[in-house]
Formats: structure tokens, sequence, C-alpha cells
């Protein structure tokens, strides 16, 4: 299994809450529609007493079969589509991308 990580910045023009709401109502169904896509999770920074902000927004996890059926998923219309959707609540200077190695500590 391959998972596909995204660390989101909102664009500064959006409070907090339209930039969750932009990323669970359009974004996710967008993103969800990707074909071979196994599993799609959003993760929300939130505010801890204990804790500065992250800085970040949101990290999204993508989860396909393998590089193949992630790279394809991206060049079609659905891809197109869902990179489209991103400067429209993103902040792309400052947003990352990386696929990664998940390695299971403790299940």
């Amino acid at each position: 299994m391959l998972k596909f990580m995204v660390v989101l910045y909102r664009r500064q023009d959006l409070s907090r809450e339209q930039f969750r709401r932009h990323l669970k109502e359009v974004h996710g169904p967008l993103a969800s529609e990707l074909p071979g896509l196994k599993r799609y999770v959003q993760n929300y920074a939130c505010d801890d007493a204990r804790r500065p902000h992250p800085g970040w927004d949101a990290i999204v996890e993508l989860y396909f079969d393998d590089w193949e059926t992630m790279q394809k998923a991206w060049d079609g219309p659905e891809g197109a589509a869902s990179d489209a959707d991103l400067p429209l609540f993103a902040d792309l200077t400052r947003t990352k991308w990386s696929v990664v190695e998940e390695v299971m500590v403790l299940p």
C-alpha cells in the first residue's frame, strides 16, 4: 500500500472554518473520486492549550495500491479536477506533499 500525504495551509484570506468547510464539502468529494483510491483521511489541527498551534491547517492521507495506480489517478480528469480546486482554499506556496512509507509500530 502506498500513502500520499499532503500538509495543507489555508489561504490567508480564509478563516479556519471556511478552509475546513471547503476541504470537507468541496475538495473531499473531488479527491474521493480519484480512480484506484483505497482510503482517504482528513486530519485537522486542533487548538491545544498545552502545545502551540503547528501552523498547518490539515494533513490529508490518500492510499493507493502502488505507484502506477497513484500516478494514473493524478494524470486523469479526476486528478486534474482535484488539482484545480486546491488554489481555491490552500496556500500552495506553503503546502507540501509527499509519498511516505508507513511503518506500523503499534496496531
